[in-house]
């Protein structure tokens, strides 16, 4: 199948026509690959902030068609139009039992880059190629578990249905699910992407009164309005902790996400919410940023709260057919974060928007 292959760490994404793939074996279904948008988790990747292993292929908001299924396989059929997701749950284990599916323990292929036994059903020649971030998408085809790829109805376009993969899900589920925002309750965005629109929306869904989406780039300043945000903020040239201030009358937020993945924008988020307010770390930061608590006792004694998020604490399973609903009802403004569309061939192109910080989401037609 025709696929594109990062060679090394900061070299330029090649497409290869020859890399073979896998046929599905029990559990499993095989994809093909319609659209698969470009996330700030592969641009990590690519730029060496998160580790390989080798020759990779990412891609992991995709969305498609089922092209076959193995044996035992009897929740998806091959016609079904579905959306891959980098976190399935199994259903069974300790953390999906207690509701934790985005913490599922069998779910290693998001960090192994391979499937559950190891495989990654990927190669060209006699090279081993990695499912990059686990699902593998900018290629024709893909290999993954039943669970990893969610039915979704058929009027559903697949060109914005990838978004559901992961933007969606996490924003979103940052919002609804991690931290549980309430009608009323004043919220900080920090980073504009597609991630960050998702929570501008999913504040707004939540019936947020204030929702503060803060990120350097005026423009996607400007389109947050559109998405829900009530106040907009210019880290360079703006107080965000008086404008917070302000706003608040001098309580403070209720609740802060950092979706830029920039690790020193948790402790921002610490100083602007209010005693006993929850700062939500939702991007991925490179491993090599930390963040410092200082004074901790104040910290504590205020009851300030600061929680991790895993794809939005989603369940996929659950996550995206809601996502779907909310589309059709026309509550969820999917079509609006889609900026740019590219032929797989120009990924390298679509890379350099994520770059420069050019609109929300590039879509790759695979």
């Amino acid at each position: 199948m025709r696929a594109a292959v990062l060679e090394a760490v900061g070299s330029p994404i090649a497409i290869y026509d020859n890399v073979d793939i896998i046929e599905p074996r029990a559990g499993e279904v095989r994809v093909d690959v319609k659209y698969c948008s470009v996330c700030h988790s592969d641009l990590s990747v690519l730029d060496g902030s998160i580790p390989t292993y080798g020759k990779t292929i990412l891609g992991h908001e995709a969305a498609g068609v089922v092209e076959s299924v193995g044996p035992g396989v009897t929740s998806l059929v091959a016609g079904d139009h579905v959306v891959l997701t980098p976190v399935p749950p199994c259903g069974s284990c300790y953390f999906c039992l207690r509701g934790d599916a985005a913490l599922c323990a069998k779910n290693s292929s998001l960090h192994t880059y391979a499937l559950a036994d190891g495989v990654t059903g990927l190669s060209a020649g006699e090279e081993i190629i990695y499912k990059g971030l686990g699902v593998a998408a900018f290629a024709e085809q893909v290999v993954s578990t039943a669970n990893g790829a969610v039915k979704i109805p058929d009027d559903v376009p697949l060109d914005i249905a990838c978004l559901m993969g992961c933007a969606l899900q996490t924003g979103i589920g940052a919002v609804l699910n991690t931290s549980d925002v309430e009608a009323g309750a004043t919220v900080l965005i920090m980073g504009l992407g597609g991630v960050g629109i998702a929570a501008v929306q999913g504040a707004r869904l939540a019936g947020a009164a204030v929702i503060i989406a803060s990120d350097p780039v005026e423009e996607r300043r400007e389109l947050a309005k559109q998405f829900g945000a009530t106040h907009v903020n210019d880290p360079v040239s703006e107080d965000l902790l008086a404008q917070c201030q302000a706003i608040t009358e001098g309580i403070g937020l209720d609740y802060a996400f950092e979706t830029a993945g920039i690790a020193k924008l948790a402790e921002v988020a610490i100083a602007v919410v209010r005693p006993g307010g929850t700062v939500v770390c939702v991007g991925a930061a490179p491993l090599d940023q930390g963040i410092e608590i200082n004074p901790l006792t104040l910290f504590s004694s205020l009851e300030k709260k600061l929680c991790g998020c895993l794809m939005g604490s989603s369940n996929s399973l659950h996550e995206i057919p809601r996502l779907a609903r909310l589309w059709k009802n026309q509550r969820l403004d999917i079509e609006g974060m889609v900026t740019n569309r590219r032929p797989l061939s120009e990924i390298n192109e679509a890379f350099d928007d994520l770059k420069a910080g050019r609109g929300i989401r590039t879509v790759l037609e695979i």
